[in-house]
């Protein structure tokens, strides 16, 4: 994106000031509530030093205006003034530019189409998106209104890295600024990452928490995943479609176009319908937000301030999320439209640094949990010491087995691994909040329960194999030569010693009729009890006749 000149730079810093003076006399007023979508933008700044330029830097540290918790729980507010004026006087060609640049200043829509470099794509793929967005007017409202408490800051992210502001628009694209998406392949949050991808980024996914939905954590990663695409294609449209994907299918389809001799642009790749249809459908959100008049499209009015704040949380105080979004002073829903990254019903302090909240409701956080008495959290971390069935760590948690296994999503008929970390209620007395290293590291690991077993010996007969032997009795040649010691490939000797373990028969199928035979049975009898029989079935006994199948052993 072409850097904005220093005489429009000048305008800016002089509309940024006015701007301030105004802002400051509307503090206090309530933000506007959605039924569908949530709050909507447009809530005013707390104070003239939380304008726009008091508010840059979001992502990476201390947001300007916002209140800093101490360990003690005392609120810290931090300001920072709004930019001095240039020194020298603005010129009659900056003045030209002053309307623009104040509209820019004032409505965030006006600031994103003025950022606008991307190439122009027009073909039928655009012209069915742009009509497929016109027919749906509740969804385009919805879906912007939503984006409206998002957009402020991804804007603040795509112009401090210089980047077109049509990748600001990405996430209407990818999950229609749902935060908390979730495709069928997989990809979580706005900007949809995969989570190998997600790794790849420093996006932590683990019991706690899915940095995918976090909504600067993806933002960053997703802003630096298309900057190295950018860099290695050198074209956006191609860097889109390896965003959608993957840089290695695009790589290839430029290298089959270019031993056909045939063009590289992104039009004229042969890919799949999906990424066929992921930049028309980009540059029809352009085109929408560029002239919504055109296709009888209302945009939310969206002013160019900040919706929320980051607000810090002390490393010492687990919180319950209910609890948080209560003393916030917002629902449940509002608090998760913010934070949508929390997987479980507590926020870990040893790995979560901040909270995002709502202007207006940033400082009501803080007085409140600065006068709040009482436990903050009602549920902690558990790491199971060994593999235990869920009523084994109920018990040893002291809770019901069935919120165990609610809480945690475990299915019935698994075992809970040792180290696997489950989410349990909290003891009254309990004062320790969750370490580090569980917070940052948690994972659940089940595994099927075994079924009881039981261990035959037999009596190998003339020209049994461990493959011979594991097939007669429907188990794998690895484990009859692990329960042997012998290869997978070994024979046995006749009469020599073979153990063999199957499953213990349930007390329903102890008593239910033995399934029809496709074969005579032998007539021998049954061998007396604790006799080694063959492994083809024969009593070693004397003068014994058996009425039994070869499967049916004795155990020894």
């Amino acid at each position: 994106m072409t850097p904005p000149t220093t005489s429009l730079r000048r305008c800016s810093a002089i509309a940024a000031a006015a701007l301030a003076a105004v802002l400051a006399g509307c503090a206090g007023t309530p933000v506007a509530q959605n039924g569908e979508a949530g709050p909507t933008v447009g809530t005013p700044v707390a104070t003239a030093s939380s304008t726009l330029a008091a508010t840059r830097r979001a992502a990476e540290g201390p947001v300007p205006g916002a209140v800093i918790l101490s360990r003690d729980g005392s609120a810290q507010p931090e300001l920072v003034p709004a930019p001095p004026l240039e020194s020298d006087p603005a010129t009659a060609s900056d003045v030209t530019h002053a309307d623009a640049a104040a509209a820019a200043q004032a409505d965030l829509w006006a600031r994103v189409r003025g950022g606008f470099s991307m190439a122009e794509l027009d073909d039928d793929y655009v012209h069915k998106w742009e009509q497929w967005y016109a027919t749906r007017p509740d969804y385009v409202a919805r879906m912007t209104e939503r984006g409206g408490r998002y957009l402020f800051h991804v804007m603040e992210e795509v112009e401090r890295r210089g980047l077109p502001t049509e990748l600001a628009l990405l996430p209407f694209v990818e999950s229609a600024f749902n935060p908390q998406a979730l495709s069928t392949a997989r990809a979580a949050g706005m900007w949809q990452f995969m989570p190998t991808t997600g790794r790849d980024f420093e996006l932590k996914q683990n019991l706690f928490r899915d940095d995918r939905r976090d909504v600067l954590a993806s933002t960053r990663a997703a802003l630096d995943y298309l900057q190295r695409l950018y860099s290695q294609f050198g074209d956006w449209h191609l860097a889109l479609a390896a965003y959608n994907w993957g840089q290695g299918n695009v790589q290839r389809a430029i290298a089959r176009n270019m031993k056909a001799g045939l063009p590289t642009d992104y039009a004229s790749l042969r890919m799949p319908v999906e990424t066929r249809n992921y930049v028309p459908k980009l540059q029809a959100v352009k085109n929408l937000i560029t002239h919504p008049e055109a296709f009888s499209i209302s945009l939310p009015a969206l002013q160019n301030h900040p919706f929320f704040l980051s607000v810090p949380i002390d490393r010492d105080r687990d919180i319950d999320v209910a609890l948080a979004a209560r003393l916030a002073g917002l629902s449940l829903e509002e608090f998760q439209a913010l934070n949508p990254q929390m997987n479980k019903p507590v926020i870990l302090a040893a790995a979560t640094p901040r909270v995002l909240l709502p202007y207006d409701n940033a400082n009501e956080f803080v007085q409140r949990l600065k006068e709040h008495r009482g436990p903050l959290a009602s549920w902690t971390a558990w790491v199971a010491p060994r593999t235990l069935k869920p009523a084994e760590a109920a018990k040893q948690v002291g809770m019901p087995e069935a919120q165990l296994r609610e809480v945690n999503r475990i299915p019935p008929r698994m075992l809970v691994k040792v180290g696997s970390t489950l989410l349990v209620l909290r003891a009254a007395h309990a004062t320790r909040d969750v370490d580090e290293h569980v917070a940052e590291n948690a994972m659940m690991v089940l595994a099927p329960e075994a079924k009881p077993m039981r261990k035959l010996t037999l009596k190998a007969g003339r020209g049994d194999t461990v493959a011979s032997v594991a097939k007669r009795y429907k188990v794998s040649a690895a484990q009859v030569a692990q329960w042997n010691d012998v290869g997978p490939r070994a024979s046995f000797k006749p009469g020599q010693k073979v153990v063999v373990m199957v499953a213990a028969a349930s007390p329903s199928s102890r008593s239910a009729k033995p399934a029809p035979s496709k074969r005579p049975a032998a007539k021998a009898a049954a061998p007396a009890k604790g006799k080694t029989v063959s492994a083809k079935g024969k009593a070693s006994a004397p003068k014994a006749q058996a009425t039994a199948k070869s499967s049916k052993k004795t155990v020894r």
